[in-house]
């Protein structure tokens, strides 16, 4: 089993057999440094066939295929992982694949259109209390509140039971509040319904969260990338040549996660 970095945080890593540990802190197997990122942040485990996720911590952020992982939960080929803000896609290894491919004989048409599953298009991330660092992918129509059921719960006295529903729309995220005790607030301004942006902050009475759209970060810094390469000259030193590997890669993994994002490209 392999993850794949999209974005290019990491390079494409192998899982061994036995179980890889994840984190920033010195001694884990796979080391990633990022925000949100705790020392030991989980571990994974990889039998030849089958694989799983386990959380170390509670408050360390991991999200499976848009959903909050709080337990030992299995994860297979086609999965899409967030770690903190770091998005990770699952592929068979090569040898999974020549296994599946031996093992079993083209499948029938049965009619049905398989989707590819790609990065979510909005994501909440926490901006203080006992949500700071965390991120929500968020999908379909999804509920916020104390209650363990909820898509997203967050246990504090302050947020309600159900307290506010939200559902993914073409420009934003559609807030609505679900009769909570202490109101639901874009911006500051109470709302029963309205319109989350981007940039903008999303409050459940002292629970922040902002809303983040992964795709227009990544176009914006493609566009900052363009006027800062059509302006730099190639220079005949050996430092100049090392200045224009280093251009030339970051736009490739830049181009590279555009396309695997718009699916053109696939892995």
């Amino acid at each position: 089993m392999k993850l794949l970095f999209p974005n290019g945080e990491h390079e494409p890593f192998e899982l061994k057999l036995g179980t890889t540990r994840v984190g920033g802190g010195a001694g884990n197997d796979l080391l990633l440094m990022a925000p949100g990122i705790a020392a030991q942040h989980c571990e994974l485990t990889f039998d030849g066939s089958n694989g799983t996720i386990r959380v170390l911590n509670a408050a360390n952020s991991i999200a499976l295929n848009g959903r909050q992982v709080m337990a030992e939960t299995p994860i297979k080929p086609g999965d899409i992982v967030l770690f903190g803000k770091i998005g990770i896609r699952v592929l068979a290894s090569e040898r999974m694949q020549a296994a599946a491919a031996a093992a079993k004989k083209e499948p029938e048409d049965d009619g049905r259109t398989r989707v590819r599953q790609a990065l979510p298009r909005y994501v909440l991330r926490g901006v203080s209390g006992s949500t700071f660092g965390k991120t929500f992918a968020l999908v379909g129509t999804m509920t916020v509140g104390r209650a363990a059921e909820c898509d997203i719960s967050i246990p504090t006295d302050e947020v309600s039971r159900q307290h506010a529903k939200l559902q993914v729309m073409p420009d934003g995220i559609a807030v609505e509040d679900m009769g909570s005790a202490n109101g639901t607030f874009i911006n500051d301004k109470r709302v029963h319904t309205g319109m989350l942006k981007p940039g903008e902050e999303l409050r459940l009475d002292t629970v922040r969260f902002m809303l983040v759209a992964p795709h227009l970060e990544m176009q914006q810094v493609a566009k900052a990338a363009e006027p800062a390469a059509a302006k730099s000259a190639p220079v005949a030193s050996g430092g100049g040549q090392v200045k224009w590997l280093v251009i030339g890669l970051v736009g490739a993994g830049t181009v590279i996660a555009a396309l695997w994002a718009a699916g053109i490209m696939k892995f």
